[in-house]
């Protein structure tokens, strides 16, 4: 299967099987953004679940540098998606967040100026824009990618907020606020999920770029001597918590920035990058970018905007050589009891996207393959071998038949798991190999099966979606079976 059927079947299941619907899909739609259905955002959710339990609830329980303390804290915020304008002009996003954009006077289209090569001419598909004879391309110009809102009854420049574009600077601008109310000790970090808004010019490749998507995000604040090892640290951990969820090694690399790709804050990036099937073989496209901030946000929220000159940075002047735009004024250091020393921390981010995790898990579980149907046949099969911590249903419950007490008996497990807290569903309808194959086509890991032998050993078949291994297990053991499995 080519690469592009592969990802057409991929959005078809998304769709039939309730994973994820185009916004405002019955008025045609509106490009960039999307609906999760009843099963996308049971799966977002557990990704997103995935994602806390790692960076809060067990954030110690892995090694740490050498040399470091050997307990951090972590903790969460919650940001507000509209904040002080003043917040992206020191950030340096009201200057420099943009991208650069061509029209097309003959057909109107828009396109990003980088990804001319890589679209589609309206005119004629089979050609990019510019290489059509009619085609009457614009010099590249920037485009501002911030969404802009009035806030309150004031109209114009003075009501003016944006949308943010990142959680990021709800975490800078509260860094202060942690510290007095959670005492907090350098080295920790903040971590914060939500909603972040892009005005992308070109959205495309399902939901890879869209306007509207979810970041999962932490600031991690340390001492300037030793930002360079947890900046290795969080960059090996990000990696290696895709792998421990699914994705397979061949499909992910983790790709240091050159010097020239650097943004101007940073000291090194490094980007966690998924073999996408909308991708040409040998490309990429990121997941997660973990970068070495330096100070440069604290001190932007302190001193003003920051731009680098001669390798260092230097806050930024405008008339009269004032600040281009003024910081908070706020002391954003920290002091050291231990040590007495006072300095303003570095900051590690590792930027990861909802949206974008969950589609790469998607892709990675979609599978096809034949298996034996109830008289032997070989029936094609569609599975998304999800993690089990990541699926949306984690158990089955089939009664074989509906009579002969069978289903009083699958509904009282059903009841058993769901009071456990385990996500599962009961369904008495068609034939077991057909109910088996709508569980493997949403992935969800084990069924129970109550059959004619359940009343005399007390027991129900369990069977695994990816092995299709069959085992009995005891109904009161049941619970803790399934939990075992999960926790695996």
């Amino acid at each position: 299967m080519n690469a592009n059927a592969r990802m057409e079947q991929i959005v078809g299941l998304c769709k039939r099987r309730g994973f994820l619907f185009q916004s405002s899909d019955i008025y045609g739609g509106i490009q960039g953004f999307w609906d999760y259905g009843p099963l996308g955002v049971e799966l977002k959710r557990n990704v997103r679940e995935a994602w806390w339990r790692d960076m809060i609830t067990l954030h110690d329980e892995l090694g740490i540098p050498a040399g470091a303390p050997q307990s951090f804290s972590m903790v969460g915020v919650e940001s507000s998606i509209i904040m002080h304008p003043q917040v992206w002009k020191v950030s340096g996003h009201y200057d420099l967040f943009h991208d650069f954009m061509v029209d097309c006077r003959e057909c109107k289209a828009r396109f990003r100026a980088d990804h001319v090569k890589s679209s589609e001419c309206p005119i004629k598909p089979s050609k990019h824009p510019g290489e059509h004879d009619k085609c009457q391309l614009t010099a590249p110009r920037e485009f501002n990618l911030m969404f802009k809102t009035i806030a309150g009854a004031l109209s114009g420049e003075e009501g003016t907020v944006f949308l943010r574009p990142e959680t990021a600077q709800g975490m800078f601008v509260n860094f202060k606020n942690v510290c007095d109310s959670s005492r907090v000790k350098v080295p920790f970090g903040i971590a914060q999920i939500g909603k972040s808004f892009r005005n992308e010019i070109t959205p495309r490749n399902f939901t890879f770029r869209s306007r509207e998507f979810e970041q999962m995000e932490m600031e991690f604040f340390c001492h300037p001597s030793e930002s360079r090892a947890w900046y290795e640290y969080w960059r090996d951990r990000r990696y290696n918590w895709y792998l421990t969820h699914g994705i397979k090694s061949d499909n992910l690399i983790l790709r240091d920035h050159t010097q020239e790709e650097l943004a101007h804050y940073s000291v090194g990036t490094a980007d966690v990058e998924y073999a996408f099937p909308f991708l040409d073989a040998g490309e990429y496209g990121e997941l997660e970018g973990i970068a070495h901030r330096g100070d440069f946000d604290l001190r932007s929220h302190m001193e003003g905007k920051l731009v680098r000159q001669n390798n260092e940075l230097v806050v930024e002047k405008g008339e009269g050589d004032a600040p281009k735009y003024r910081g908070s004024g706020k002391d954003l250091s920290y002091f050291d009891d231990q040590s007495r020393e006072r300095f303003i921390p570095h900051v590690i981010e590792p930027a990861a996207g909802a949206d974008r995790a969950t589609l790469a898990f998607l892709c990675e579980a979609f599978h096809e393959d034949e298996q034996p149907d109830e008289k032997g046949a070989m029936q094609k099969r569609t599975v998304l071998k999800l993690h089990p911590r990541l699926a949306p249903i984690k158990a089955a419950i089939f009664p074989l038949i509906k009579k002969e007490g069978m289903p009083e008996t699958a509904a009282a497990i059903y009841r058993d798991l769901k009071s456990a807290g385990i996500a599962c569903i009961y369904d008495q309808q068609a034939a077991i190999g057909r109910r088996y194959r709508r569980q493997d086509e949403i992935g969800t890991p084990y069924c129970l099966t109550i059959d004619g032998d359940t009343a005399t050993d007390q027991c129900v078949t369990l069977r695994d979606r990816d092995s299709l291994e069959q085992v009995r297990v005891p109904i009161k053991d049941i619970v803790d079976e399934i939990s075992r499995r999960l926790r695996a």
